[in-house]
């Protein structure tokens, strides 16, 4: 299967700023369990995409997608690496999210200045979560090991994360969603203003990777996740804020990530392949 239903070949590849890596890794989600079935409800529902974009007036497909086969997580540097080599963006289809960790990697060895915009309900702050290290809720904690991370839409997160949120500073980093009631004099309530955004991305770099975890969306819209939390970001809400990041950063990959898909019940598959659509036609015009 292709993305959009775009053959993959030589020369379809060569042509192609965007490469479409599926990696249906799951081995440590702690609810709900299926995300290794999301690539491909992703691919499948992007079949039925319109190709022309009516807010943008293009056909973001002109910039060119390639699809590859599903990679393994013991692959996923590697491919992710040459992807970057070959001047072209990755963008990966999970599986739960502690795949990222890999790809960052990657993008962190083109990238010397890379920051990532992490969008998650959760923190994923742990150092450790059920005696493992590199469990999908520590996600966040190992790719701080690589580089800088701004998080957006985070309305969970444990005592040992919001301690060590605030002893590294990453606190500063963090837009958490809407309302927050902990110590507010020193975190970042996100309210969607043109102010709340223009800080955000003064927080990243020039060169960015974009990790989007579905369960930042609110539940209402997005119940195919393993850990869905009450609250969080609708679909506008979402392409105010994707919009203007491409628009002022670049964008050099990205994941979406924890898409558990529920059978028979397709919408969820098809709003996060439209979002994957969305946002390559945001960086078209930057191009």
């Amino acid at each position: 299967m292709f993305f959009l239903e775009i053959k993959a070949d030589d020369k379809n590849y060569k042509k192609s700023e965007f490469v479409i890596l599926p990696c249906p890794y799951e081995k440590t989600t702690s609810y709900g369990k299926g995300t290794q079935k999301g690539p491909e409800a992703i691919i499948k529902a992007s079949k039925y995409l319109e190709a022309f974009d009516e807010e943008l007036a293009i056909e973001p497909s002109v910039a060119g997608i390639y699809t590859e086969n599903p990679v393994s997580i013991s692959t996923l540097y590697s491919k992710t690496l040459k992807t970057l080599k070959n001047n072209k963006r990755p963008i990966i289809l999970g599986g739960e999210h502690s795949l990222s960790v890999e790809a960052v990697r990657a993008a962190r060895k083109i990238y010397p200045d890379l920051s990532v915009l992490c969008f998650d309900a959760h923190a994923d702050l742990r150092n450790k979560y059920q005696g493992n290290k590199q469990s999908h809720a520590c996600t966040v904690r190992r790719i701080l090991e690589i580089c800088p991370v701004v998080q957006v839409g985070v309305r969970s997160l444990s005592r040992e994360e919001f301690d060590f949120a605030e002893t590294s500073g990453q606190i500063k980093k963090i837009f958490f969603h809407n309302t927050v009631h902990c110590k507010p004099y020193t975190v970042n309530p996100l309210r969607y203003t043109a102010h709340d955004i223009k800080k955000l991305i003064s927080l990243l770099s020039k060169n960015i990777y974009i990790s989007f975890d579905v369960d930042v969306f609110d539940p209402s819209v997005m119940p195919s996740t393993g850990t869905p939390e009450p609250g969080g970001f609708f679909w506008n809400d979402i392409l105010v804020l994707l919009k203007q990041v491409c628009k002022n950063k670049n964008i050099v990959g990205a994941d979406f990530v924890e898409l558990m898909p529920i059978k028979n019940f397709n919408a969820p598959d098809y709003m996060i392949a439209k979002l994957i659509y969305k946002l390559i036609g945001y960086i078209n015009l930057q191009d």
